[in-house]
């Protein structure tokens, strides 16, 4: 079941697992917090477009807020300065001097006391015309308002600083409204979004279920949307999955139960041929396609789920090396201490013979099985697990090397099935510098 080496793969399963899952499928604690906290999630994403829409339109708002503000203020002021500027002439055609009341907005201005940019403006016309100065931002920008009366410049100027301060704290208030509006949209986007997003996560641990061989798994999404035609595609494919997996089933068992009743004949008939050559050569493959129903007839009672352990109390380090010895190649047994386990001991000589003989047929020599406590580790010195069987697990007349010629890839099937029936646990894994280890991990002992 190898073909090429991996040393960072690792596979495992557990009880109700159908298949072997990488590491990237387990669950760690904090994984849920983690996915509510990372950025690339759909709700973040959700809340940083929202987020931007809004600060969009604050921006858009405060700016049309401000120039009209502006304008309005500006054209206040302008009104504010001719007003100033009229009253100035009147005084001026009375012949009495200009001057500013002591509580008057206005400033008068004649002759070189004119601005230049205000005069520049005027030029030779009679006016009235106006000049926003702001060359002194410390006092507040000035609007200025100039005539031309016998050919003597007038001007008046009004400050504009109140005007100013005022449109500053407007756009001020305004970011705080932005700020405060954004603090409170996004916490009420990600509540919004979370509702849906549930029943997206809802889906995928559907599909995760199914990936892993819950083929009853189904969603059952409630609703007229997307999401939940999305739900409604995944519960039609498993059902499509499921229904499709169950007639290959029932082939796999009626071929077997089929194939068994001439299979005895000819297992007969081969044992009343003459001794030569010829005859042992046909033994051995009749031998080799009776072990080959036969591993189909036990998957297809994995599959109809009618199996069940018999545990009781097993002396681990007994058993494996008995398993061992049963198939007859040199295979290295070390146990620690004298380990008792609670499990079925048919089941768990089977996996161990199955285990060491996968270690033998696809791997190298060494092949050394440890038993400690409760956790038995095949491992040997080969090539390793290839990526495709850690990542899917091991798959029904797929060897995972086709260059080697031999196997039908049931045997870490069958071993995948009794494990799940034990209760324990298979991780496959690749070593370094070389070589791959299964490790089984069978479950305490009650009491």
């Amino acid at each position: 079941m190898r073909r090429h080496p991996a040393p960072d793969a690792t596979a495992s399963t557990g009880q109700g697992s159908s298949a072997i899952a990488t590491n990237a499928h387990r669950t760690f604690p904090g994984r849920v917090l983690w996915r509510l906290a990372d950025p690339r999630s759909l709700r973040w994403k959700i809340a940083a477009g929202v987020a931007a829409a809004a600060c969009a339109m604050a921006l858009g708002i405060g700016i049309l807020v401000h120039r009209t503000t502006e304008d309005r203020s500006m054209n206040i002021g302008r009104a504010t300065a001719i007003d100033a500027l009229h009253s100035a002439e009147a005084e001026y055609r009375k012949g009495q001097p200009t001057h500013q009341a002591p509580s008057a907005p206005p400033t008068y201005a004649t002759g070189d006391d004119v601005p230049d940019n205000l005069r520049d403006q005027l030029g030779s016309s009679p006016g009235p015309v106006t000049w926003y100065d702001t060359r002194k931002p410390l006092h507040g920008p000035l609007m200025w308002a100039a005539s031309r009366i016998d050919g003597t410049v007038l001007a008046v100027s009004v400050d504009m600083g109140s005007e100013q301060r005022s449109l500053q704290a407007l756009d001020r208030h305004m970011r705080y409204a932005a700020t405060a509006t954004l603090a409170a949209v996004v916490p009420l986007t990600l509540l919004a979004a979370e509702l849906p997003l549930r029943r997206l996560q809802r889906v995928a641990t559907t599909a995760r279920r199914i990936r892993h061989g819950e083929l009853d798994a189904r969603t059952k999404s409630r609703g007229h949307d997307e999401i939940n035609e999305i739900s409604s595609a995944v519960d039609l494919m498993a059902d499509a999955l499921q229904e499709r997996l169950q007639r290959e089933q029932h082939f796999t068992a009626d071929v077997a139960h089929e194939l068994r009743t001439p299979l005895t004949a000819l297992v007969t008939a081969a044992s009343l041929l003459p001794a030569s050559e010829a005859t042992d050569l046909v033994r051995d493959r009749v031998q080799t396609l009776r072990s080959l129903v036969d591993d189909l007839l036990e998957i297809s009672r994995l599959d109809a789920g009618a199996e069940q352990a018999d545990t009781q109390p097993v002396p681990l380090g007994d058993l494996v090396t008995e398993s061992v010895h049963r198939t007859g190649l040199e295979t290295r047994v070390t146990v620690s201490g004298h380990p008792v386990a609670e499990t079925d001991p048919r089941r768990l000589a089977r996996i161990v013979t199955n285990l060491v003989l996968n270690a033998h047929h696809h791997g190298a020599p060494p092949v050394e099985v440890t038993v400690d406590a409760t956790t038995i580790v095949v491992r040997d010195h080969g090539p390793g697990f290839p990526e495709d069987l850690l990542a899917h697990g091991p798959q029904r007349f797929r060897t995972g090397a086709p260059e080697r010629g031999h196997g039908h890839g049931l045997g870490l099937t069958i071993t995948l099935g009794q494990t799940q029936i034990i209760g324990a646990r298979l991780t496959l894994t690749n070593t370094t510098p070389c070589g791959a280890a299964a490790t089984l991990k069978l479950p305490h002992r009650k009491g």
